[in-house]
């Protein structure tokens, strides 16, 4: 049991473990419990509930831009402190959120608190890899990343109950107070873990902008942002090819839901065994998953089979992705890691922004078919990406210079895509 990782015991992995999951939780509810509030949001602040809705993409420009720009000015501080003290400022700016007394305040702090998530997301993946060996950073990977799915189906939920019936700043000062136990639990519970890299910049840099995880960053943008082609307009889809409606529709997205957190955990584990063969196979059966979405969405029973095994393994890949970026990445593998929810957000928005066109020039009945060509176009990239390489181990091969612009390059198009992706999320939830 050779790694460093074991000598906190397999009590204490499994408490950290679990501290990462219920910390996922509260960042997943915040990030997306706004979008059924966006009404009330509009009342309190007095604007429109086109501008209330720009609040879920202020917090998408934090996740794409803010989250790596603080993940890089941030790389010589230990991961335990640095997760902590990203809980702690997730806090806060959820504090300012709730006690917002402008619009303009709420969209800073929104701005704010979206950096911290994305911070978040690279750090927690990183903090999981290390409290376990080797062989299991798969299914450690999936407790962040399971509890960000369950988060959709009972956190945003919850939240949206309560912000309806209280008021939306009562959601916020729920999520204040389960991130408050997140932030204990922290402290308690997350060890002090060895960081292997060298802690420079231009070392997280070169690591992060290597062509290995470039690749790895390009085919999870395909993943996501075909499912998201189709996945943005799946309401409209299934009143209109599946003929449901009312809470036939709610029960629907629930299957889907409930599937991608089984998928979630359940894609962490089979990555542990193979990460490169998980996603190939899981490109492969997300390929079938659509088809028999698109084929058979007339009939409601066949497409509710289809979607949940849509959501199994669209977000059961999800691990793997994020296994194979760290650990192509090397010991340097922070801020490719933050990254990586950058890539998401680029692929959810350029999917979107395909599904909208397709919708708008020949109509809903063809998203299906859109998402499914997309993802059935990338086998053959992932397929290919078994063969990448990590990053070698001497950093003299970039200059920081060529890491920056690289860097920057990701950062302003994670930024851009994300905005354009969570107003089509929001005009789709009105």
């Amino acid at each position: 049991m050779g790694s460093a990782a074991r000598p906190h015991g397999v009590r204490n992995s499994q408490l950290a473990l679990a501290t990462l999951a219920v910390s996922a939780f509260v960042v997943g509810t915040c990030e997306l419990v706004v979008v059924g509030l966006v009404d009330r949001i509009a009342a309190s602040t007095e604007v429109s509930i086109s501008a209330a809705g720009q609040v879920v993409t202020a917090y998408a420009l934090g996740i794409g831009f803010g989250g790596p720009i603080v993940a890089a000015l941030t790389t010589r501080i230990r991961r335990r402190g640095l997760l902590a003290a990203t809980i702690a400022a997730f806090l806060a700016g959820n504090a300012l959120t709730a006690a917002a007394a402008s619009y303009g305040m709420l969209l800073a702090a929104r701005i704010a608190t979206g950096a911290m998530q994305g911070l978040f997301i690279g750090v927690a993946s990183v903090v999981a890899a290390s409290l376990v060996i080797p062989e299991r950073r798969g299914q450690a990977m999936s407790m962040v990343f399971g509890g960000i799915a369950v988060s959709t189906v009972l956190g945003v939920p919850l939240g949206t109950l309560l912000g309806q019936a209280l008021g939306w700043r009562a959601a916020f000062v729920a999520i204040i107070a389960l991130g408050v136990v997140a932030l204990v639990c922290t402290l308690l519970f997350i060890p002090d873990v060895e960081d292997h890299g060298s802690g420079r910049l231009a070392d997280q840099l070169r690591a992060a902008c290597a062509p290995s995880v470039l690749a790895m960053l390009g085919l999870g943008l395909l993943l996501i942002g075909g499912q998201f082609a189709a996945f943005t307009y799946l309401i409209p889809y299934l009143r209109e090819e599946t003929g449901i409606s009312g809470g036939a529709v709610g029960a629907f997205l629930l299957v889907y839901g409930l599937a991608s957190a089984v998928g979630t955990f359940g894609g962490g584990r089979l990555a542990d065994r193979s990460a490169a063969t998980t996603l190939v196979v899981a490109n492969l059966l997300l390929v079938l998953a659509l088809a028999a979405f698109y084929l058979l969405g007339s009939t409601a029973a066949l497409a509710a089979v289809s979607l949940a095994a849509w959501g199994l393994v669209g977000f059961g890949l999800v691990p793997a992705l994020q296994l194979r970026v760290i650990a192509l990445a090397g010991p340097n593998a922070d801020l490719a890691a933050t990254l990586s929810a950058s890539a998401v957000n680029l692929g959810i928005a350029l999917g979107a922004f395909v599904g909208g066109r397709v919708v708008a020039s020949v109509g809903v009945h063809q998203v299906v078919l859109t998402g499914l060509t997309i993802v059935t176009v990338a086998l053959p990239a992932t397929w290919a990406t078994r063969r990448l390489q990590p990053v070698a181990a001497h950093t003299e091969s970039a200059t920081p210079a060529v890491a920056t612009a690289c860097h920057a390059m990701c950062l302003v198009e994670a930024g851009k895509a994300a905005a354009g992706m969570q107003s089509e999320l929001v005009g789709g939830a009105r």
